[in-house]
């Protein structure tokens, strides 16, 4: 059964080996608030169109994280620039400006650095951009103020706490996967994420 649209965040970032630790930090943190990370990596059916799956799932979540630090031509093939993430974050701000139930949408976007985003998609001057200086601690740090801001949250741990009890899963992580009877080094979305609920449940 998915999770309730309050208790879901969809996550827009890019999903390569560079990101990576990144996109651990931030699933792992999500799941340690009390939320459930939602992104396109769960989507199996290649038989849908992508569009139609990101615009359902964006209508099942009210939390939305954007990370566009990721938008450059260097390193992109015909050096053309990556208009992916802001694509989807047009898409939420779109949900939540004009769609009949979704103006209880809420979204964090982050960036590598302060003001960078300005220069090429200005249109959002005035949003809280918030720099994760691609650092996994900070990002960490970044989602779970957010987080904790979301109405009717209780209270949850500190982006310190989490930082801490991340960097143990990260030790642990190899021995898990393989008693799982998984390869560590080729997790999916959902194994990873299943992993890391058991282990948030074994060290509540």
């Amino acid at each position: 059964m998915p999770a309730s649209p309050s208790a879901s965040v969809f996550i827009n970032c890019p999903f390569d080996k560079e990101y990576q630790p990144l996109f651990d930090a931030i699933a792992f943190c999500v799941s340690a608030c009390g939320f459930v990370p939602r992104c396109t990596l769960e989507l199996t059916d290649a038989g849908e169109v992508r569009i139609e799956n990101i615009y359902r799932l964006i209508a099942q979540c009210n939390h939305g994280i954007h990370d566009i630090s990721r938008t450059e031509v260097k390193g992109q093939p015909y050096q053309l620039p990556r208009f992916n993430m802001p694509l989807e974050l047009g898409i939420f701000l779109g949900a939540k400006r004009f769609g009949a139930h979704s103006s209880q949408k809420r979204c964090l976007i982050m960036d590598r650095s302060p003001y960078r985003y300005k220069r090429f998609i200005s249109d959002i001057g005035g949003q809280d951009i918030k720099a994760h200086n691609r650092s996994p601690a900070t990002a960490i740090r970044r989602v779970r103020d957010w987080l904790q801001s979301a109405p009717g949250k209780a209270a949850i741990p500190g982006g310190a706490m989490i930082w801490k009890r991340y960097r143990q899963f990260r030790r642990e992580l190899p021995v898990i996967a393989e008693e799982a009877e998984l390869d560590p080094g080729q997790l999916t979305f959902i194994d990873y994420l299943q992993l890391v609920i058991n282990w948030l449940k074994e060290h509540r």
